[in-house]
């Protein structure tokens, strides 16, 4: 396996912070919205567990991300080696998975609270959007 040098992963660790910042405010805003809906059903509280979820894991991968960028900046007062961000690096991409799978299955779910037809939709998007995921982190 190729090594990312230092930089790479001051980079990779801002486009990290940048992109979870924005998807876990989205997840904490939804979560905001529900926790004061007056809504009760089964449906609606799951959506609820899954954007909290879903906010735990991004504000998870903005904190691990900035230990990173943090490390790897220029001027950092300790010396960095690449087994150094091992910890910080799994704990983000975890936090950042988690968010992603929970936003994805709040979109799949969230058509089912109006009708079945809706539920299907929403779910089929989903189910294409965690593909198209899949195929464009792995290429």
């Amino acid at each position: 396996m190729v090594e990312l040098s230092l930089e790479y992963w001051n980079k990779l660790s801002s486009q990290f912070i940048l992109v979870s910042v924005f998807l876990g405010g989205f997840s904490i805003a939804l979560t905001a919205n529900l926790l004061i809906s007056e809504t009760e059903t089964r449906l609606s509280n799951i959506i609820l567990k899954l954007a909290t979820t879903s906010s735990g894991g991004f504000l998870t991968t903005v904190f691990a991300m900035t230990s990173i960028l943090m490390a790897t900046t220029e001027g950092y007062p300790s010396v960095v080696t690449q087994s150094g961000l091992n910890t910080p690096r799994i704990i983000g991409f975890l936090g950042y998975l988690v968010g992603v799978f929970s936003l994805l299955t709040i979109i799949g779910l969230s058509g089912w609270t109006k009708s079945k037809g809706t539920g299907i939709f929403t779910t089929v998007v989903s189910v294409i959007t965690l593909i198209l995921f899949f195929i464009s982190a792995v290429s």
